[in-house]
């Protein structure tokens, strides 16, 4: 089966309601391909070995949480730009990226999907940080040492884990990627924890000072999950083929 260009983008609109959110780049349709679309690739980012995976397989439209746009950019199409982008006009490819949208969705985003990755229980409706991207959840309570070692061997990656000796965490705040900057938000939550994927020096002295335990766990590991879920329920929905291609990324 196939559908159309827009109304696949009308799905993914509607389902992640992009039009609230303050963002650092445009939501929805990046690139403009082909008007009918058969085949779907998600991925994390819209590097050029996606896209040429996705040319590989023939896609007509690939989805990423990470697009090619930012607020910031000077417009100039050369370098790495014009590679990715010549790609996909060149095979009128789709291109289709959303942010935070993707982040924030309830159940299929990426702070639920690593929520469920991990076995914590989120708490219905407790969010916080700006634009309530923050979310919070539960696991039985046991020693942040311990918990790091549950992310590692869930994620397949190593965690930095800065935590109070002893200290002891049964309610988790996470938010996914480059998050550091929402722990203070947490820890006024009432975390025992905070989960996300990057650390900057500030986090350090903040465990240590505010006995919360932070743990960072790789941008794109902790972000793995959003973006291949909700592409999976809108092509099941237009009766799409989908397939989610992993590139690996040590950040």
């Amino acid at each position: 089966m196939s559908t159309n260009r827009d109304t696949l983008v009308h799905a993914f609109d509607a389902l992640l309601q992009p039009a609230p959110f303050k963002d650092y780049g445009p939501n929805g349709l990046q690139v403009e391909g082909r008007a009918q679309v058969r085949r779907l690739i998600s991925g994390v980012t819209a590097s050029l070995a996606l896209i040429e995976a996705a040319i590989e397989m023939q896609a007509d439209a690939i989805f990423v949480h990470h697009g090619l746009f930012w607020r910031g950019q000077d417009g100039r199409v050369t370098g790495w730009m014009k590679q990715r982008l010549s790609r996909l006009l060149a095979h009128d490819i789709n291109l289709i990226a959303y942010h935070l949208p993707l982040d924030a969705h309830p159940t299929l985003g990426n702070n639920a999907q690593l929520a469920r990755v991990l076995d914590i229980a989120l708490e219905d409706g407790v969010r916080f940080g700006d634009q309530s991207l923050g979310f919070m959840g539960q696991r039985p309570a046991a020693p942040a040492e311990a918990l790091a070692a549950h992310v590692e061997q869930a994620l397949g990656r190593p965690v930095t884990l800065v935590a109070p000796p002893g200290h002891t965490v049964r309610r988790i705040g996470l938010c996914t990627g480059g998050a550091q900057g929402y722990f203070e938000a947490a820890i006024a939550a009432g975390a025992d924890a905070f989960i996300t994927g990057e650390i900057s020096e500030p986090q350090a002295h903040y465990a240590r000072e505010c006995g919360v335990a932070y743990l960072a766990c790789g941008h794109h590991a902790s972000e793995r999950y959003g973006a291949p879920a909700v592409a999976a329920h809108v092509a099941s929905a237009l009766g799409l083929e989908h397939r989610f291609i992993d590139i690996p990324n040590p950040a």
